[in-house]
């Protein structure tokens, strides 16, 4: 385990530099989907401190059992009827892509006496396969949870589609972070700067066009 979270980290540095920033701004997020908790402990000894779930319901007892310590961000899709699990469970939701979704996160949070950061998904590339907001629809999303009371809306997340080139996926990322520089200046300001976008097969692409956090889950943890 050691051996491969410190591949990762190098290549998220080698990344970082040709992008011309510090490999310090990338923060890696483990994805640990299908991996229990005693190997979730490995990665976290061997400096990981990071951790994504897309499933809730499958987390809950993850989260339990591997105990205090990390950070964790839900990556997948978010339903309705499991805002309030999430918020209680997770530290960063990384897949708000309805106004149902924010106000019944925003609701569960502030029940909670609690303000959760939360990024935008958005489906840069179209895909009717996957979840997130059309491009054109992140304006008005974005207002609408800067008005929520117990939201911190950080920045976006998308996920690319499936390439055995990541050069193909390049100008998704391209995309997303100009959508992110555009609504930065113009509706969210400083504070909305993180892109999380990025895994296994694409993220040295995803952050020298900019990302901010990397979804890595099969180079570190190999197929599950």
């Amino acid at each position: 385990m050691g051996e491969r979270y410190r591949a990762v980290v190098e290549r998220i540095a080698r990344a970082a530099e040709r992008a011309g920033c510090d490999p310090a701004s990338v923060t890696l997020i483990g994805v640990t989907k299908g991996v229990d908790a005693a190997r979730v402990r490995e990665a976290m000894a061997a400096g990981l401190r990071d951790l994504g779930e897309n499933r809730v319901q499958e987390a809950v007892p993850k989260i339990e059992a591997v105990g205090p310590g990390p950070r964790w961000h839900l990556v997948g899709h978010l339903q309705r009827n499991k805002a309030r699990l999430a918020v209680g469970r997770f530290q960063v939701i990384h897949s708000l892509d309805s106004l149902r979704i924010a106000e019944a996160v925003d609701r569960a949070a502030g029940e909670d006496g609690r303000r959760v950061p939360v990024l935008i998904e958005v489906n840069v590339a179209g895909e009717t396969t996957k979840y997130g907001i059309a491009p054109g629809a992140a304006v008005d999303l974005v207002g609408h949870v800067l008005a929520c009371r117990s939201l911190d809306p950080i920045g976006l997340m998308t996920v690319a589609p499936p390439s055995g080139d990541p050069e193909t996926v390049r100008p998704v990322f391209r995309e997303l972070r100009a959508l992110r520089d555009r609504l930065r200046a113009e509706v969210a300001g400083d504070a909305f700067c993180e892109l999380s976008m990025g895994m296994s097969g694409d993220f040295e692409v995803a952050i020298e066009e900019g990302a901010t956090m990397v979804r890595i889950g099969r180079a570190l943890f190999g197929d599950r």
